[in-house]
């Protein structure tokens, strides 16, 4: 059986139960959990390759992931959450790579801090490094703890259908929101963490997006517990999620079509029913699941009946994320021999990741308030064998759409020679911070490309190009609205925005989704 399916105008005439928009990790999960359940689905993917974030592209003999550089969330552990539910979704052919015990650097002009693999000796390093707030780090691992305990009851909820999901939320939400409403900052600040350990410990903003002064304490809490373990890397690559998880879809008589765009979500008075896609055909389905981020549908996919409506949600209740550059570098060496770890490096001008943002954004001549550098060929114990001699490094940082307006209406790879140059000195900016901090790889790069928000705009089809849906400000966590089921009826989101950013939780987002539309705890069999 081939990989996905062709659309043919005879899919129009076939019934479905459940027409999903979008083939990232969300859609997919959806996808497989309401095909084992007996439902037909068809999955529609507007790009050219399946996946969403989790897909990879290649230049010449290189290969890069454009949304994946690491997941934590113990999946050394065949029986954790994570890992079963992988297990499951790919038929056990997912496999994974544990990362070096030091995965993560903070690097600061004066000093680099080592995130380490397993709790204890991550709270034993940074004891070292802070040795006066001992304390202060206790007790941020003990909210960190209280967080994720109470998470489990918040995101349960999404799950409930209407009246029962409404009478529940207010003591189903409290002990997670009592976190979750306040800023990061305002968290560490109060259990006595200085200014100097509070940049350390949000050394991983960028993971989600916002700095501690915006953050919702819920994400770093979440982010923070996700990482104790350490980090982990598809082998093979992120394209390998996608391409095992989609054989399962198709065995239960699901398809999963690419460069199938949706145009608009058919809706009748009140109902979802069905899709127009791009192309102008028309799909009825007794279920819509939309996997495209809230802003995407609420601002684009319904039709005009629904639209601008806040009945069917407060979508100016919640902004957009940022956007972000990316240079995916070539090297003519492997990792092996220009002496490459697998380690993150995360880079910061200053401590104060707040005024650093700040600063960026009010000129785009000071320095970059964050730069990540990923070596994801040396965290694939396979890439040596199917690209010799080669190696892979990505180093991104924050780009705001709003500098890539001029350049909206053009098309990828024709935007002309002023943006063509942007990207050079961009490019050339980054590469600049790689030869600082990996000095190693001057000589040695082959090839480079930049992508921009444009470029995620066309290819990843968010609006504004924005990495992590919407921002995970305390103001995000407070929505009731944001789950599963819509006051749309035949309706339901799935995806990050219905829980937090990042690829694990994307895919729990589908088994919460799932979990609404059969009206089962699905989550009981992931759970040991």
């Amino acid at each position: 059986m081939s990989l996905g399916d062709r659309y043919k105008t005879e899919i129009t005439n076939e019934k479905w139960d459940a027409i999903i928009i979008g083939s990232g990790i969300s859609g997919l999960t959806s996808g497989r959990l309401l095909a084992d359940a007996g439902k037909k689905v068809l999955i529609l993917e507007k790009h050219f390759k399946f996946g969403g974030y989790t897909h990879t592209f290649k230049r010449n003999n290189y290969e890069w992931d454009v949304g994946i550089h690491y997941i934590g969330g113990n999946l050394h552990k065949n029986n954790s959450f994570i890992r079963r539910l992988f297990d499951y979704l790919s038929n056990n052919n997912l496999d994974w790579s544990r990362m070096d015990d030091i995965y993560d650097k903070m690097v600061f002009p004066d000093k680099t801090y080592d995130f380490v693999t397993g709790k204890q000796l991550f709270i034993d390093q940074m004891i070292s490094y802070f040795p006066k707030e001992e304390n202060a780090i206790k007790k941020y691992i003990e909210l960190v703890n209280q967080v994720f305990k109470s998470s489990l009851s918040y995101y349960s909820n999404k799950a409930l259908p209407g009246i029962i999901g409404s009478i529940t939320y207010p003591f189903m939400s409290k002990s997670f929101l009592r976190f979750a409403k306040r800023t990061t900052k305002d968290v560490l600040s109060e259990i006595g963490c200085s200014q100097q350990l509070i940049g350390v410990l949000t050394g991983q903003w960028g993971d989600y997006g916002l700095p501690p002064g915006q953050s919702s304490f819920g994400v770093q809490a979440m982010i923070t517990r996700h990482y104790f373990e350490g980090g982990y890397y598809p082998i093979g690559g992120s394209r390998m999620i996608a391409e095992t998880i989609i054989p399962g879809i198709q065995s239960k008589g699901g398809k999963v079509v690419l460069s199938t765009g949706v145009k608009t979500i058919l809706t009748h008075n009140g109902n979802a029913i069905g899709v127009l896609l791009d192309n102008g055909d028309e799909i009825m389905s007794k279920k819509i699941i939309s996997s495209a981020g809230v802003k995407n549908t609420f601002e684009v996919l319904l039709n005009d009946e629904n639209k601008t409506s806040n009945k069917s949600a407060p979508i100016n209740q919640v902004d957009a994320s940022t956007g972000y550059y990316c240079l995916h570098i070539g090297l003519n060496k492997s990792a092996k021999e220009i002496g490459l770890n697998n380690a993150n490096l995360w880079v910061y001008p200053g401590y104060d990741h707040d005024q650093n943002l700040e600063n960026y954004l009010l000129d785009n001549k000071q320095s970059y308030p964050v730069v990540f550098i990923s070596f994801p060929s040396a965290k694939d114990p396979t890439w040596d064998k199917y690209h010799p001699d080669s190696a892979t490094i990505e180093v991104i940082t924050v780009a705001e759409f709003s500098k890539h307006r001029q350049w909206e209406d053009t098309e990828w790879k024709k935007r002309g020679d002023e943006y063509d140059l942007l990207k050079e000195n961009i490019s050339q900016s980054l590469l600049e911070s790689l030869y600082k901090h990996s000095p190693n790889t001057k000589g040695h790069v082959d090839y480079y490309e930049l992508s921009t928000p444009l470029t995620s705009r066309d290819l990843a089809n968010y609006k504004e190009g924005e990495l992590y849906g919407i921002n995970h400000t305390p103001q995000r966590f407070k929505q009731r609205w944001l789950r599963p089921e819509t006051k749309i009826k035949n309706l339901y989101l799935t995806g990050q925005d219905i829980v937090t950013a990042g690829v694990s939780a994307a895919m729990m987002s589908g088994v919460i989704t799932s979990s609404a539309i059969l009206k089962k705890n699905l989550m009981k069999q992931f759970l040991h």
